[in-house]
């Protein structure tokens, strides 16, 4: 049987599979893709694992294990670069084609299959899996199954659709495609996705095993994944999917996750036609914007990983905070639970409990595991004195917004740091000149900006000034990447980038209820453009005191007047959320808004007044060369903002709405508004605008 099996592929040499007979007559194959560091699907790895699979198709083994011979994971899914050049060139409906055939071919094997999983299996790879009648998965921490399409605008075409909901049930299917969300072995193992959970040094042993021995699935997980896959069920659950969906997505900004269910709402018949419909479906979606532009994301979020991926100097390992405010005793906790040592200073002891408290329940409702937690604890210390200073690598400061109070502050401490530390400060909008003009070793220091919440908001802002090194730059950024943050390089202008660009949008919205237009108004139109929350719920959320602040450093700067209810400090206790009164009140996290008249109409110019002001900033700071190009501002905005993502970031946008458009309602604004929606310099430049100029393609 082995010299059957050794004959079959004798002469054969695959660039990206290695095939090896067993003497058990079993088969295992591995994926090694040639020239990458992880597995995708690319389509010349498919094409070839067709040609194995016909061959093993003609003189069945005893089974087939497929696995993973790269450490880093399983298989990442399909090669998300190939598919935009499919986009380009109208052929996506083969390439989908492609992979439902390649899959079917395994899925139709006559011997016994198993997906050996270890690491990452995404998308792609999460769908070869389920073309294997069993699946054994690691029980490392690193193992995680999920089907992300959802966050590309699309949604598993390569079978996943079709196969998951009658493997798991439709209701643990759609959890999982729905929301884009990863499961541990041992969560797969409990939906039925997985049959064994093994340790990672035995999983091909195990896959073994489950060739030989094979395993059935429990009664009550064959009962569900029947039941709720009927036709009745379908009609009955369906509507119910789309409910939930409408809670967080509208259609018209979403489409996938509706195509979704409704193509399995209405398919039946074999796994031919329903596989027909997936694709025609797939296809269909790709084509959209929302497509396009999450696929743009995508590699956005790519590239700020990669600007902390190219420093190879001394890493930071201990982190000092000095400011144990919400933000300071934020970072100080974030990088704890990454694995930085943190001493953490303020001037009183109450202020560094109150953190450390925070911390604690942080660290309870990230660390499941309870025998872990105390090590993470221990990583955040008290430092009233400031002893930490001497022995840091990053010196934090995360006071108040004031620069003489940072400057007095960085007297004290500089001359105490090593010599090689770094000195940042997390301010959100005072001007680095005004920071660093005392400063003895300037090339060592810069901002180090942070978004509230800290451990919910991916984007930190770099910020340079003339005299910062190089390698300052990229070392901040490598400690990012370690905190699996998104670094963005800005310069050290009022705002720099995220604040510069936001509080436009902010301003005008809080002008706009001073008006008397209602808070609930203003909120319900931005969030139809496609922003996460609307603006008034986010200056609750952020703070009216923080506003305030940042308001008056920004406002003069950008030639924006401030609206009286930002112009000074709000009373005690009536800050936004954190107080719970702010102009809405808040009650369990969640702002209490009041009902607007029935019969209240929204101004129609609304909407552009709120968005125009951040797209009209956006286009002078890429003027102003705030960034050094309309990928990294795009990027900054979307990770720094919630900026509509499916929009593809405020310049993609503007090239797609068409910057004449958006100019000529700029300006019918100020007609009717006055000089604060004047066009801001940068709306001439038409290679940017047109996306004509060498960034504009959006390349990882």
């Amino acid at each position: 049987m082995v010299d059957s099996f050794a004959n079959s592929f004798d002469g054969l040499r695959f660039q990206h599979w290695q095939v090896e007979p067993r003497e058990d007559g079993i088969l295992v194959i591995g994926l090694d893709r040639a020239g990458e560091s992880v597995n995708a699907l690319a389509q010349n790895v498919l094409l070839e694992l067709d040609a194995i699979l016909e061959r093993i198709s003609l003189d069945p083994p005893k089974g087939v294990v497929i696995r993973s011979l790269k450490p880093s994971g399983f298989i990442a899914g399909a090669d998300i670069r190939e598919f935009r050049e499919f986009d380009a060139r109208g052929t996506t409906d083969d390439a989908i084609r492609r992979g439902q055939q390649v899959f079917q071919r395994l899925s139709q094997l006559r011997c016994p299959t198993v997906a050996a999983i270890h690491g990452f299996c995404m998308g792609g790879g999460t769908e070869l899996s389920l073309a294997c009648r069993y699946r054994v998965a690691s029980n490392d921490p690193s193992t995680r199954i999920g089907l992300p399409e959802v966050k590309l605008g699309i949604y598993p075409g390569w079978g996943g659709s079709v196969r998951l909901p009658r493997l798991v049930g439709a209701p643990a299917a759609f959890d999982m495609m729905l929301t884009g969300r990863t499961l541990s072995a041992s969560a797969a193992r409990a939906i039925g996705l997985v049959d064994k959970v093994a340790e990672p040094a035995v999983l091909v042993d195990a896959a073994i095993e489950l060739v030989k021995r094979g395993t059935q699935r429990p009664f009550k997980q064959r009962v569900t994944a029947w039941a709720t896959n009927t036709w009745l069920a379908r009609q009955i659950l369906a509507p119910m999917l789309v409910k939930q969906v409408a809670r967080k997505a509208r259609k018209a900004h979403y489409p996938a996750p509706y195509s979704l269910i409704e193509t399995w709402r209405r398919s039946s018949g074999s796994i031919q036609s329903r596989l027909s419909a997936e694709r025609r479906s797939v296809v269909k979606l790709s084509a959209t914007p929302t497509a396009r532009n999450l696929i743009r994301v995508f590699f956005l979020q790519e590239r700020l990983k990669g600007i902390g991926g190219k420093y190879s100097g001394p890493a930071i390992q201990h982190v000092h905070v000095i400011g144990a405010g919400v933000m300071g005793g934020d970072i100080a906790a974030w990088s704890a639970y990454k694995g930085f040592e943190v001493t953490l200073q303020d001037r009183e002891q109450r202020f560094i409990d109150a953190a450390l408290t925070r911390a604690q329940a942080f660290f309870t409702k990230k660390v499941k595991d309870d025998a872990k937690r105390p090590a993470v604890a221990a990583r955040l210390k008290s430092d009233l004195a400031g002893d930490g200073i001497a022995e840091a690598d990053l010196v934090i400061e995360a006071i108040i917004e004031q620069a003489q109070a940072k400057r007095d502050l960085y007297a004290d401490v500089e001359p105490r740091m090593k010599a090689d530390a770094l000195l940042t400060s997390n301010t959100s909008s005072i001007p680095l000149t005004e920071l660093s003009g005392h400063i003895a070793r300037p090339m060592q220091f810069a901002g180090l900006h942070y978004f509230n919440p800290v451990a919910l908001m991916p984007l930190v802002e770099i910020i340079h000034h003339d005299s910062m090194a190089a390698e300052t730059q990229q070392r901040l950024a490598a400690f990012c990447k370690k905190l699996d943050k998104l670094p963005v390089p800005v310069a050290g202008t009022p705002g720099f980038l995220v604040n510069r660009v936001l509080f436009p949008y902010m301003l005008e919205a809080m002008t706009a209820y001073a008006e008397g237009i209602p808070g609930p108004a203003i909120d319900k139109a931005a969030v139809a453009f496609g922003m996460p929350m609307g603006p008034i719920e986010l200056v609750d959320t952020v703070g009216l005191d923080v506003a305030s602040g940042v308001g008056g450093e920004l406002a003069p700067f950008l030639g924006l007047p401030i609206p009286a209810a930002l112009q000074s400090p709000p009373e005690q206790g009536k800050r936004g959320k954190k107080d719970g009164q702010g102009v809405y009140r808040w009650e369990n996290g969640k702002p209490q808004k009041p009902e607007m008249p029935a019969n209240y109409k929204t101004p129609e110019d609304l909407q552009d007044r709120l968005i125009l002001p951040l797209l009209n900033e956006a286009v002078a700071c890429l003027h102003d060369g705030v960034v050094a190009d309309a990928e990294l501002l795009d990027a900054g905005v979307i990770f720094g903002t919630g900026f509509a993502p499916f929009r593809g970031g405020p310049i993609q946008y503007i090239r797609e709405t068409g910057a004449e458009v958006l100019l000529a309602r700029l300006k019918a604004l100020q007609a009717a508004h006055g000089d604060r929606f004047a066009p801001r310099p940068g709306w001439g430049n038409e290679a940017l605008l047109r996306g004509t100029a060498s960034h504009a393609e959006g390349r990882p």
